[in-house]
């Protein structure tokens, strides 16, 4: 799948690269979320913690490989907790996903996904050919080893992000209200094209302190969009230098999800 973004919209802020200001999560930065589902009379019900690190590939592992250590490593953590499996049938997820990304280009490289839910239980890893201007896409399933992979091989133009440096990738733009911007997003071998809206600024009360923030929505749902179906989300920025996520919203046709940063920390 051939997909065009407009050069304006597919590049990192030049502040990263030009002058060396450091990017909104450097050196190193963790942060975790609480999500509430709403609907109907049942309100506030924890559901979910989501967990997110960002740093630099300085540290061997196993499932990464030896990837260079001027690449940005970051990672997403989300499973559900309380009453979630009652909500839903039983159904328990988990879902993380590890991105590595050239920190030059913040085009991503390599990801690799996890993904449980319930006893059903798959593995994947896209890599990023930046050259062939190709990623590939190989799901396997370990409760079945013999099984086939499922393989998908899809080209794109322009920088390309996952579904964990997307996030990060739009906390190193200017957000400025009224200027909307492109990203594409690439997910299971698929590359996607995400417009995304930059709203207005309010003060919001946090557990930074009371802090301005700016509103963004990502068109994520929709046909031809990274997930299928009605639904809408809104993300809410620090306007500050690091742009941190402090609350976002998903409404969905079967509820709400409400998502509140309950603690962030940086390293030195």
């Amino acid at each position: 799948m051939l997909l065009a973004l407009a050069p304006a919209f597919a590049r990192l802020d030049e502040r990263a690269k030009s002058d060396g200001t450091p990017l909104p999560f450097e050196p190193s930065e963790e942060s975790v979320y609480e999500a509430e589902f709403s609907r109907s009379l049942l309100r506030g019900v924890n559901i979910a913690t989501l967990r997110f690190t960002a740093g630099h590939d300085n540290i061997a592992s196993p499932s990464r490989g030896k990837e260079s250590a001027s690449n940005l490593f970051f990672t997403a953590d989300v499973q559900t907790k309380g009453l979630f499996p009652k909500l839903f049938s039983g159904l328990r997820f988990r879902q993380r996903v590890e991105s590595t990304v050239e920190s030059q280009s913040f085009n991503v490289l390599r990801t690799i996904k996890l993904d449980e839910q319930g006893s059903r239980k798959r593995t994947s890893e896209a890599v990023f050919d930046l050259k062939q201007r190709r990623v590939v896409w190989t799901e396997r399933n370990p409760n079945d080893p013999t099984s086939q992979p499922r393989t998908v091989t899809s080209e794109f133009t322009g920088t390309v992000q996952d579904i964990a440096s997307v996030f990060y990738f739009v906390r190193t733009q200017p957000l400025v209200s009224g200027k909307n911007f492109e990203v594409l997003v690439s997910d299971s071998g698929r590359v996607f094209r995400m417009p995304i809206r930059v709203g207005e600024k309010k003060k919001m009360k946090t557990i930074l302190g009371e802090v301005e923030a700016i509103r963004v929505e990502p068109e994520l749902f929709g046909d031809d969009r990274l997930v299928r179906g009605k639904g809408q989300i809104t993300i809410w920025f620090t306007t500050d230098a690091r742009h941190i996520p402090v609350r976002a919203q998903i409404k969905h046709e079967m509820g709400t999800v409400d998502i509140s940063l309950k603690r962030i920390t940086q390293g030195k």
